[in-house]
């Protein structure tokens, strides 16, 4: 196995940062799609597994975020949006020429499942697999993680917004800070229905998401406040012609005191990590 740091040129010039994990043989080459906020070195330990089983990986941060800020954090037009229909398209097709000659396939992880649909080249995906991607309803949400989840997204991301141009989600325990339009459209979607769907015909004028047909296997925890059963399926339906499955960990069945919204890709938990290999062994 190698691992090589590398440089990921966007169709509007933007730079991002990415690394790429090739094994001996190849199975089939995967994309890991991170979570809001999230740096691609919290997939490594994911990333070298899944390529110590045969499969090519790249990782990458998303403008504004981790070592694709280029300077400034809002540089570069960072938005979900961007992120959906720049960042991730630029990924796939550096995971292309990386590994020619293969299927590619989607590891999404919250935010990285729910923009799939925004995709120009989304054709040359063979399956997606997702962890903890949901609506992110607000409204599915159960109490008291509701209240919480509504301070953050209607008065800690406007006021941080306001007072420092970006939202500083890590000192709530929510990865990087954000940046200014990202955390916007966060805070918009998760306060209406099917996450992305809040801004068809708005901000999303062109979108893929019905046109989306490999299956998709959509992952979460019971104990996620966010992406709950709820939620995963408001999101679903957003996909509406991807033949879907979905499997809810219960922590205690699975040994674990906790799984969340994050921990799937922790090292502690890589016994549910056979999950995403029998998926791309079954897809590939």
């Amino acid at each position: 196995m190698t691992n090589n740091n590398l440089k990921i040129t966007c169709s509007d010039s933007f730079t991002l940062s990415g690394v790429s994990y090739t094994p001996a043989t190849i199975k089939a080459a995967v994309l890991i799609a991170p979570a809001t906020g999230i740096k691609q070195e919290f997939y490594k330990k994911f990333a070298s597994f899944l390529c110590e089983e045969g499969y090519g990986v790249l990782t990458f941060d998303n403008r504004g975020i981790g070592k694709s800020k280029n300077g400034s954090i809002n540089n570069g037009n960072a938005s979900l949006i961007n992120w959906g229909r720049l960042d991730m398209p630029a990924a796939l097709e550096k995971l292309k020429e990386l590994f020619p000659n293969t299927t590619y396939h989607i590891i999404g992880h919250s935010a990285g499942g729910q923009l799939t649909g925004l995709m120009d080249n989304y054709k040359d995906i063979t399956s997606l697999f997702n962890f903890a991607a949901s609506s992110g309803s607000l409204s599915n949400m159960n109490y008291p993680f509701k209240l919480k989840a509504g301070f953050f997204l209607s008065f800690f991301i406007p006021i941080n917004n306001f007072l420092f141009g970006k939202t500083n989600s890590q000192w709530v325990g929510m990865g990087e800070p954000l940046p200014k339009k990202v955390a916007k459209q966060w805070s918009k979607w998760c306060r209406g229905k099917g996450y992305v769907a809040v801004d068809f015909g708005k901000g999303i004028t062109q979108h893929h998401y019905n046109e989306l047909t490999m299956p998709s296997m959509w992952v979460h925890a019971t104990d996620d406040g966010i992406a709950n059963l709820a939620n995963v399926k408001d999101m679903m339906r957003i996909y509406p012609n991807s033949p879907s499955q979905i499997i809810t960990l219960n922590p205690k069945e699975q040994g674990f005191s906790s799984i969340g919204h994050m921990s799937f890709f922790s090292s502690k938990k890589q016994k549910l990590w056979k999950l995403a290999v029998d998926w791309l062994d079954k897809s590939h």
